[in-house]
């Protein structure tokens, strides 16, 4: 009795057990396993939208996009993985061998296609598709691709995509971005990724416990990212990169008036398909390369101004009339400064302010730097838009520098004595310039007192971005110091002697300024900063030569784009 009494109580309890996991996979889990059921049996079918384009100020297109291929395979449906992988290596000339080690890689499951071999052209994807019918598992996949018609021009503008990388990935997450998606790296392609980024869309199926196709659920359309126009000519941006071919520096053409940049050539440049290819070698090329092409040099880098900063020196003078137009002071191809002596590139004889731009006679700019003094030098720089960034559109801007007493007294720990002033006046020690900072100063000139914000994005998805911008702040001059000043850079140009005189033959008339500065190694800097035609200024030009020699030979190779200019109707 006491036996079957035990033997009913383990009975009951077993039930009781039995009861109590069905309540609680049913009541207390069962909406947790609902939608575990749910979430395996939907499949979502990525479709890819279309990065937005990218165009010039007269609706051509830079970047676009073109149609790729993936291939994928459906591993659930695969007889014999290593016969399909042997004709897709066969139909798009890819080893089997990679293919396999991709697809061991990819692979996350039986129900999920694995992609084998991105970016294949048309005609292997025609190829493949003839094979659908034999071999089910292989499935082909349209996929728009960054499209770049006209290779490396105006590639530091434009930047370049890759796969997010983890520094992005952490900053951007929040923003949706995650791991794997394709963004844009420096230019355009980055600070504006937010609005060409396109939207992913796709299919949402459902699949049986075997994996197999059942049924549609829904379908969320891919969105295309929104186009970029910028304020480039396309006509004058291939001019500019004609002219700078095989020299190391950059170009750049503005709207004097306006700010908007025109052209933007950088040298050495990229290709940004590179990046598309995933090519290794030319990439970590393009990264080790010690020339830096991946460096856009108007923007990002700055070097000292030599000569073309006399522009500055010749206006803070005549404002603080400590100078006029007959103020003449005379070369001797040296002066002494203190108890030492500070050398002219040549020995000018007497010359007043129009014949010292005209010249560039360094003996004329130390004596007028003495009379101004560092800090007033310092002051004028900044009005003139040097030494503080001017709020360019793109990422990476360098604010230059102009070095005063006080920031070396605060800094160094040193004083500064009348030899730090005469080298600041001839652009030379610790004064820094960008190429896009010497084309704002130029533009001061040829617009006659505006100090202008420089852009290059002109309107996003339609949307006209320049009436939001600051357009320009005026520079509060007298009027005869910019007539005095204008009338030294055309100079510059149209005296025998002046140092830009290889532009006089041009049927343009130019006023500009070239500079030669001196580096501790290697060949001086080249400038050249002006603006054309002389009476109704449309173009604020900056030539820069990293290493390319005296000033003259800026001034050739914006001789070279004006020129070419002028023959196609532009100026």
């Amino acid at each position: 009795m006491e036996r079957k009494n035990i033997i009913s109580v383990i009975v009951i309890l077993m039930f009781i057990a039995l009861v109590l996991g069905l309540f609680n996979l049913e009541i207390i889990q069962g909406p947790k396993f609902r939608r575990l059921s749910d979430s395996n049996c939907i499949r979502l079918i990525s479709q890819f939208g279309s990065r937005g384009n990218i165009l010039d100020r007269n609706g051509q297109v830079i970047v676009d996009n073109t149609i790729s291929y993936d291939v994928m395979i459906l591993p659930q449906d695969l007889e014999d993985v290593n016969q399909v992988l042997a004709l897709i290596s066969r139909l798009i000339g890819v080893p089997a061998q990679e293919l396999k080690k991709t697809f061991k890689n990819n692979f996350l499951s039986s129900s999920v296609p694995v992609t084998v071999a991105a970016n294949i052209d048309l005609k292997s994807a025609i190829l493949l598709g003839e094979h659908k019918i034999d071999q089910p598992a292989i499935i082909v996949v349209p996929k728009p691709l960054r499209h770049y018609p006209y290779g490396p021009l105006a590639s530091h503008v434009i930047g370049y995509v890759n796969e997010i990388d983890r520094w992005r990935l952490t900053k951007l997450e929040d923003y949706g971005y995650k791991t794997k998606d394709i963004v844009g790296f420096g230019g355009v392609e980055e600070k504006y990724d937010y609005y060409l980024r396109q939207e992913e869309g796709g299919l949402s199926v459902e699949v049986n416990h075997r994996g197999k196709f059942t049924r549609v659920l829904g379908f969320e359309p891919p969105k295309n990212g929104k186009d970029v126009s910028l304020t480039l000519d396309l006509r004058i941006q291939k001019i500019a990169e004609e002219a700078m071919q095989g020299r190391k520096g950059s170009a750049i053409l503005m709207d004097p008036y306006t700010g908007e940049i025109l052209a933007m050539a950088n040298f050495p440049n990229f290709n940004p398909s590179v990046f598309i290819g995933k090519r290794t070698r030319l990439i970590a090329g393009l990264f080790n390369d010690p020339d830096a092409p991946l460096v856009n040099r108007a923007v990002a880098s700055s070097y000292p101004p030599a000569s073309v900063f006399k522009i500055v020196l010749a206006a803070a003078g005549l404002e603080l009339k400590k100078i006029n137009t007959s103020t003449t002071f005379v070369c001797q191809g040296s002066t002494m400064v203190g108890a030492r002596k500070y050398s002219c590139w040549e020995t000018h004889g007497p010359q007043d302010i129009i014949q010292a731009i005209a010249h560039s006679c360094d003996v004329f700019f130390y004596k007028t730097g003495l009379l101004v003094g560092a800090q007033n030098i310092h002051d004028y720089a900044l009005k003139l838009g040097l030494g503080h960034p001017a709020g360019f559109d793109l990422s990476g801007e360098t604010s230059g520098f102009i070095p005063s007493p006080l920031w070396r007294k605060l800094n160094k720990f040193q004083n500064w004595y009348d030899g730090d002033t005469a080298n600041l006046s001839i652009g030379q020690g610790d004064c820094l310039v960008s190429p896009l900072q010497a084309v704002i100063l130029a533009a001061v000139f040829a617009n006659r007192g505006y100090l202008v914000s420089p852009y290059i994005v002109k309107n996003v998805g339609g949307l006209d971005l320049s009436a939001r911008r600051k357009k320009f702040s005026p520079v509060a001059f007298k009027k005869t110091t910019f007539d005095i000043v204008d009338s030294g850079l055309r100079e510059v140009v149209s005296d025998d002697k002046g140092t830009a005189n290889a532009m006089a033959a041009l049927p343009v008339k130019v006023a500009g300024k070239t500079g030669t500065a001196q580096v501790p190694r290697g060949q001086t800097h080249a400038w050249f900063v002006g603006y054309f035609p002389y009476d109704k200024p449309k173009y604020a030009v900056c030539v820069f030569l990293e290493h390319g020699g005296p000033g003259h030979a800026a001034a050739v190779t914006a001789q070279q784009i004006i020129e070419n200019m002028n023959k196609q109707g532009l100026i």
